[in-house]
């Protein structure tokens, strides 16, 4: 897609570059979609179709694109992807995965992504809390009054603010690959970034292999996004490049307005009240999914949201990293997703 990696406080950001898309809130139609299983062998893949279908909803101004899989009569789990990550980043393998565990699964483009409504920041600037209530836009849209919530990185803690402040909206929480919302991992960044031991009362900075290809400044394209996403998967589980070709072009391919997606960055960085809201006050049934080999947000972040959150149980992926490219991994994390 294009991306473009730097700090964040709360994260790390991916910008797109080109691309284009269109529609207009209600509009609906129908596509499929390839839900990919591992071969016995292990090594190639095959598909069987899923329906798909694909409509805009309104979140205030705004249009926010969304495609819905499954049974519309059973429960919904929402999946709510990463910073500058549209929704065709969550692996068909995941959702199709899901579907047959008996949910209706639904995605959708962030604003500023994808094919959702571009946003004038320094006009209409807005916070990770915004964001947030795109999501409740999407199931209002969808005639929904709870769902399943599963996010991912940013979207991790785009879904512990609606554990805190939409209770009564979500019927579970799944925290993948995420950490905090509260959490300001800027001391930790410059601390790994200037050479310094990490603070051992601070959660743990980024690996040295994610800290070096920022520092390596590979021009933008579809190579340089290849090998950020192989850094993303860690070292120990195979990496599936041509998967993560094939998605790095759908996406950058659908983007209205690729350098929309930078946005996100300026939206981590909006002080605002309700991130410092406790975890403790989330009553949803609440998983935390975390890789060991996370480079981005290492396994103490997520060990320190199973700290925060009552009840939460923490599932440690041997060998995941920062995201789902490895073969069969998209469906071993969909075993894990709270339902």
């Amino acid at each position: 897609m294009g991306w473009r990696v730097r700090a964040g406080r709360r994260g790390y950001v991916g910008i797109p570059r080109r691309g284009s898309g269109r529609g207009r809130p209600g509009a609906a139609r129908r596509r499929t979609i390839g839900k990919c299983r591992r071969s016995a062998a292990g090594s190639r893949y095959r598909a069987s179709m899923l329906d798909a279908h694909e409509r805009f909803v309104a979140s205030g101004p705004l249009r926010i694109w969304t495609d819905r899989v499954g049974d519309p009569g059973l429960p919904a789990v929402l999946m709510v992807m990463g910073s500058a990550a549209q929704g065709v980043l969550c692996p068909d393998a995941l959702v199709g995965r899901l579907v047959e565990r008996g949910v209706q699964v639904i995605r959708f483009d962030h604003r500023d992504t994808g094919r959702s409504s571009v946003v004038d920041f320094d006009a209409h600037p807005y916070t990770i809390g915004d964001m947030a209530r795109d999501c409740l836009a999407v199931l209002d849209g969808y005639g929904l009054g709870s769902a399943h919530v599963a996010g991912t990185s940013l979207g991790g803690m785009i879904a512990q603010w609606l554990g805190v402040h939409a209770p009564d909206r979500v019927r579970s929480l799944t925290l993948m690959s995420s950490s905090p919302m509260g959490h300001d991992p800027s001391p930790a960044w410059a601390r790994a970034q200037a050479g310094e031991p990490a603070d051992p009362d601070d959660l743990p900075p980024p690996s040295p292999a994610f800290l070096a290809h920022l520092a390596a400044g590979l021009p933008p394209g579809v190579e340089s996004d290849v090998a950020l996403f192989r850094v993303f998967n860690g070292p120990v589980r195979p990496f599936d490049e041509q998967a993560a070709r094939s998605m790095l072009e759908l996406a950058l391919s659908r983007a209205t307005d690729p350098a929309a997606a930078a946005n996100h960055g300026r939206a981590v960085w909006m002080d605002a009240p309700d991130l410092l809201a406790p975890l403790s006050s989330i009553t949803a049934p609440t998983s935390i999914v975390h890789g060991d080999q996370d480079p981005v947000y290492p396994l103490g972040h997520g060990e320190a949201l199973a700290a925060a959150i009552p009840g939460a149980v923490l599932h440690v992926v041997p060998g995941m990293g920062h995201v789902m490219t490895s073969p069969g991994l998209p469906e071993e994390v969909a075993d894990l997703i709270r339902l």
